[in-house]
């Protein structure tokens, strides 16, 4: 991951920050009301309203996975009026279309990070696999045998369990969901032995005790279930895999604006009230300067590119 920083850009000048903004600022939500990137979009964009003096403006345009409202925010005017609401599915794209209607980086402008949240490992109690070590023996012993639940394929959860099959050396083979609640169902059913999921659906299960968590996907613990443990410590050092939101703009903006608000997104995600938001959410608040939120968006491209070569996803 691109180097990361808990601090906004330097403060813009006086002049510059009256200039803008003068008018609501539309937030381009490429996914349907009530997901993590809706709710995150919402999130900052009430906090952004406050902190600007101008209504954000949340505009879901859902379809063809995210396409639809990337291509809509790629072809708007660079005045900022326009902002996306990106997250790793603006990276792993790419690596499942043969052909986009934009370039993921040079039809946008990175502005600002936002936050991150791991997926997570996890199995049901009665299951024979209660660790990591333990799946992955399982796993090597019993190659193309080993199922793994997934809320959906050719996103992130299925592009976690490629990446845990690769770093591993074992195959595991996906079961796709239509949403994260049926194949959280089935697991505690015991109808597939591993599943693969976002966090924040998990959490009560886990609490419960109808779910065993086997690790989460970050490179450190988070501070939503911090006796996690990471697939890095259960015996996959180097492993990550992570869902991240962030603010883009067309390509074209100016660097004025760029800048006025990644510094209004850092002091917001600095703010205690944030902070513990994001911890509710089973996530991180984070944000980056406009240059490393760059550099993370094309590593995250080429890195899920090279998976899904390897693993045979999509349409590289």
């Amino acid at each position: 991951m691109a180097a990361i920083v808990l601090a906004g850009c330097p403060a813009v000048s006086h002049a510059q920050a009256v200039a803008y903004p003068t008018k609501p600022i539309r937030l381009i939500v490429p996914f349907p009301p009530g997901g993590s990137n809706d709710i995150v979009g919402r999130y900052i964009g009430q906090k952004l309203t406050a902190r600007l003096g101008q209504q954000i403006v949340i505009d879901n345009r859902a379809g063809a996975d995210a396409i639809i409202g990337t291509q809509l925010a790629a072809n708007a005017v660079p005045d900022g009026y326009t902002l996306l609401m990106a997250s790793i599915t603006h990276t792993m794209t790419p690596a499942t279309q043969r052909k986009l209607p934009y370039d993921p980086i040079i039809a946008f402008t990175p502005v600002a990070l936002i936050g991150t949240a791991p997926v997570a490992f996890a199995s049901y109690p009665p299951s024979p696999i209660q660790t990591l070590k333990e799946l992955i023996a399982l796993a090597k012993a019993r190659p193309g045998q080993i199922q793994y639940a997934s809320s959906s394929a050719g996103g992130l959860t299925h592009f976690a369990g490629e990446l845990f099959n690769l770093m591993a050396g074992v195959k595991m083979v996906i079961v796709p969901y239509k949403g994260g609640t049926p194949a959280i169902t089935d697991v505690i059913a015991g109808h597939v032995p591993v599943l693969i999921n976002t966090l924040p659906p998990l959490l009560p299960h886990v609490q419960s005790g109808r779910l065993k968590m086997l690790g989460i996907s970050s490179a450190k613990r988070t501070a939503a279930l911090p006796d996690a443990p990471t697939i890095a410590e259960g015996g996959l050092p180097g492993y990550e895999a992570n869902i991240w939101w962030g603010l883009l703009g067309p390509a074209g903006l100016p660097p004025n604006i760029t800048n006025k608000i990644n510094a209004e997104v850092g002091a917001i995600v600095r703010e205690a009230e944030s902070v513990k938001w994001f911890t509710s959410q089973a996530s991180d608040a984070l944000t980056a300067t406009p240059d490393a939120f760059g550099k993370l968006i094309a590593a995250d491209i080429a890195k899920w590119q090279k998976v899904a070569k390897d693993a045979g996803i999509g349409n590289p």
